[in-house]
């Protein structure tokens, strides 16, 4: 098991969260129950996944999780 709060990823992971939400508070009242709900949980999942990933018991299962995390990440990447 990793101590997910000394993990650098899952620090930089609650501090794009924070951003996240400062972006999204300037949404328009009419994304407010749509995009930014969904943009808001997926950036949220992100050191949720990581948490959960520490804790678990083998390595490959950590490793899963950061994939998860990975793809949270995604869901809110618009180029």
């Amino acid at each position: 098991m990793h101590n997910y709060k000394k993990l650098e990823i899952w620090k930089e992971s609650v501090n794009l969260v924070t951003e996240i939400y400062v972006l999204t508070k300037d949404f328009p009242d009419m994304e407010k129950f749509g995009l930014v709900s969904q943009i808001n949980r997926s950036a949220v999942s992100i050191p949720s996944n990581i948490a959960e990933g520490a804790g678990r018991l083998s390595k490959k299962e950590f490793i899963q999780f950061l994939g998860y995390a990975v793809a949270s990440s995604f869901e809110f990447y618009i180029k």
